[in-house]
């Protein structure tokens, strides 16, 4: 039986603009759809029907032109809405209510976006999975004993149950793609400064970025969160959503599945996801794209430098000695570390990280370099992970599981280059998985139509979870 959450966000557009459905009437399928199935699934933190009908009633009066013009979504739980629950996911700021609310909000509130609530995030989002100790955790649609990864793990599981045609997230070191690779979605993580940042970008990693089930879907999301000055709203010249449909051109790809995490962890690479990667290239060869392999550049500094950066960035979490008690233990034990880590230490670091940076776009992109027009990596090093399988007392395991799980994604956030999950691969038990495409700076529309051309010939958005 056909309902609207089987349509895709650029055909609900479609529809809310011939009036075929109205922002209340949508707003209202997908509140029952939450009511109905967020209990067993985790995805959402809060849920305002109120606010959300309000909101869509309000958007109804308003001229249809806004670019979201109707469509609902969820703000990530770390992101603030003025007068709604503002606890970043922990326990030590439960009843905090946000006084503003978070450029992100503000700029797809102006797109015309209808909030329903907030998706759920692990506490302050620094794990790669999101199961805060207190609530129920986030679980993959694709598998209920499985999680979403994370941190907008949330997210991740409402769009891919159908409980929103798509969502933002934040990604400081994958936080968007790792869990759009874990329940089957595209996921973005556009060039830093791109979108405006928010309050707490931990040290310019974090970016906003969008969810969706398709390449298109997330085109257009990710059009309205950059917020383009009005004059700019008309042209099609660079808007991101016209080369995602298209998906034209052949490109020189690179390929590695080296990460930058080798010298200091065990990295071992799932059979899973390397023929996810294998199915790929073998694709992409097939749609007469070239195929090179391409290393990295000197990695050895590189474990130590992100710990230190991304310890010196937990130090800034707004929270006293009492509130420290009653964290989780990865929280604490970044935050206390990041508070006595020696200035030295963390000036060395970012040293480290910013030359890497420099060396990994010359090395790619640069004009002396091999000039690959993007790099496939794998998305994943391993299937999605139980619920419960990560380490929940000694932080410093716990910090290891997360980079053997993730090790693609971070040096796309510290070096500031674009990057996309999408899926291209199906494991026996069902379950999807995915590759990653890292471009140059700037390089969204290399990426979007790269990966358009993979998803047209996979034809992956029409396969969904069973409760669909």
């Amino acid at each position: 039986m056909f309902e609207l959450h089987h349509l895709s966000a650029q055909d609900q557009w479609d529809w809310l603009q011939r009036g075929e459905v109205t922002p209340v009437e949508l707003a209202e399928h997908y509140l029952t759809r939450i009511e109905r199935l967020n209990p067993d699934l985790g995805a959402f933190a809060h849920v305002d029907a109120d606010r959300a009908l309000a909101r869509a009633a309000e958007v109804a009066e308003t001229p249809r032109s806004a670019e979201l013009w109707g469509l609902p979504l969820a703000d990530k739980e770390l992101a603030q809405r003025a007068g709604s629950p503002a606890s970043f996911g922990s326990r030590a700021l439960v009843g905090r209510i946000a006084e503003s609310s978070d450029p992100i909000v503000r700029t797809l509130d102006r797109a015309g976006a209808v909030s329903l609530g907030s998706t759920a995030a692990p506490e302050f989002g620094f794990p790669s999975y999101t199961e805060p100790i207190g609530r129920p955790p986030a679980r993959n649609p694709w598998n209920t004993d499985l999680g979403p990864g994370g941190s907008s793990g949330g997210a991740a599981v409402a769009v891919a149950a159908g409980l929103l045609p798509f969502a933002p997230g934040s990604d400081g070191g994958g936080s968007v793609r790792i869990p759009a690779a874990a329940v089957g979605l595209v996921g973005i993580k556009p060039t830093r400064s791109l979108i405006q940042a928010d309050r707490w970008s931990l040290g310019q990693l974090v970016v906003n970025g969008p969810l969706a089930r398709s390449v298109a879907d997330a085109a257009m999301l990710l059009d309205a969160m950059i917020a383009r000055p009005p004059r700019e709203v008309d042209g099609d010249s660079d808007r991101l959503l016209g080369h995602a449909v298209r998906g034209e051109g052949r490109f020189q790809l690179g390929v590695t599945t080296q990460s930058p995490w080798d010298t200091g962890y065990d990295i071992v690479l799932d059979p899973a996801a390397r023929t996810a990667l294998e199915s790929a290239i073998e694709l992409l060869a097939e749609l007469g794209h070239g195929i090179d392999e391409v290393s990295l550049p000197d990695i050895s500094g590189y474990p130590s430098a992100f710990r230190s950066l991304w310890q010196g960035g937990a130090s800034a979490v707004p929270l006293d000695d009492g509130q420290l008690e009653l964290v989780e233990p990865l929280t604490a034990w970044l935050v206390r570390t990041g508070r006595n880590l020696p200035v030295r230490q963390l000036v060395e670091g970012l040293a480290t990280l910013d030359a890497f940076s420099r060396d990994l776009v010359s090395t790619w992109f640069g004009p002396h370099s091999a000039r690959v027009d993007a790099v496939l990596t794998p998305a994943l090093a391993m299937t999605p992970r139980p619920i419960g399988w990560w380490d929940g007392e000694d932080p410093e395991r716990n910090f290891a599981q997360q980079v053997q799980y993730t090790p693609f994604t971070s040096f796309a956030n510290v070096s500031g280059l674009p990057a996309i999950t999408l899926p291209v691969h199906q494991t026996e038990d069902g379950l999807p998985m995915g590759v990653q495409l890292v471009g140059p700076p700037r390089g969204e529309a290399t990426l979007l139509s790269i990966a358009r051309q993979l998803e047209r010939r996979l034809q992956w958005p029409s396969r969904h979870p069973a409760m669909w």
